[in-house]
């Protein structure tokens, strides 16, 4: 069972549920690896809104899971208090209204090798790929930006990341509803996957070219790493350019979901451009 918290995070998984629902009957005619089917992310059988204050805004986002079918049951400020109690304390505070997701963690999640599969037969597409940043926050806002600039697929690590998806999402103002997320055990072999099938590998770290001197592929992966030990040594190895940011502040570095927003842009500012040489 999954809890969710937060007006944007509810909302905004409403939309991508309707969105969804919208999308299904031209879905029906897709071939099976078309990314219509791939990034499915319905799960409306079992969900359900509890809420204990019925102000404007929860009567907002009541009438929208009503339009989908969603149903939802007047509680407590207490037993939403009892839903919200294994969250990180960030989440806990409910204001008044929680959706809850009781077949999410049964939900098949999405593979890595059809993600590639489909994102390989598109013309342009970008991928982020996210070492070791464990910080939940910097995720969440990672997210966020990914959903600004378009990115096709946000690959995480099952192990030595950010895992809390509750503050993911709340921190996302629900961004994480409509980026395609998968995590792997293995990010060497996810971004050996994706050159594979045609991407150019651009690592965020400090003594690169500057981002603004890149040339830019049409399929882009950005390996983005924490602020403290940077990319791993072997996905380091991984990329075909290192990539920096010019500053001229007195700190060492950026925080890295300012870092990850602005090389976003880099990759989205150029469409067609060729591939560094």
């Amino acid at each position: 069972m999954r809890i969710i918290t937060g007006f944007h995070a509810i909302e905004e998984e409403l939309k991508a549920l309707a969105a969804t629902a919208k999308a299904k009957e031209s879905a029906k005619k897709a071939k099976p690896d078309d990314p219509a089917r791939i990034a499915d992310p319905s799960r409306i059988a079992g969900i359900r809104l509890q809420y204990a204050k019925p102000g404007p805004r929860v009567k907002k986002i009541l009438a929208e899971a009503e339009t989908l079918g969603i149903p939802a049951q007047k509680s407590t400020d207490a037993e939403l208090d009892r839903l919200a109690a294994s969250l990180p304390e960030t989440a806990r505070d409910h204001r008044g209204i929680v959706m809850v997701m009781e077949h999410a963690e049964a939900a098949a999640p999405l593979r890595l090798e059809d993600c590639v599969r489909a994102l390989a037969k598109k013309d342009r597409a970008t991928v982020l790929v996210l070492d070791s940043i464990t910080d939940p926050h910097n995720t969440g806002a990672i997210i966020r930006s990914a959903d600004q600039f378009a990115v096709d697929l946000v690959i995480l690590p099952e192990r030595r990341g950010a895992t809390d998806f509750e503050v993911i999402s709340r921190t996302s103002a629900g961004a994480s509803s409509w980026v395609p997320i998968v995590m792997t055990s293995n990010l060497v072999r996810a971004v050996e996957q994706l050159k594979e099938a045609g991407f150019w590998v651009y690592g965020a770290d400090a003594g690169g070219t500057p981002a603004p001197e890149m040339s830019i592929s049409e399929k882009s992966v950005l390996v983005m790493g924490s602020e403290g030990s940077g990319i791993g040594r072997l996905l380091r190895e991984t990329c075909d350019l290192i990539v920096s940011i010019p500053t001229s502040g007195k700190l060492d570095s950026l925080n890295v979901s300012v870092a990850a927003g602005i090389l976003l842009y880099e990759l989205r500012r150029s469409p067609g451009a060729p591939k560094p040489v």
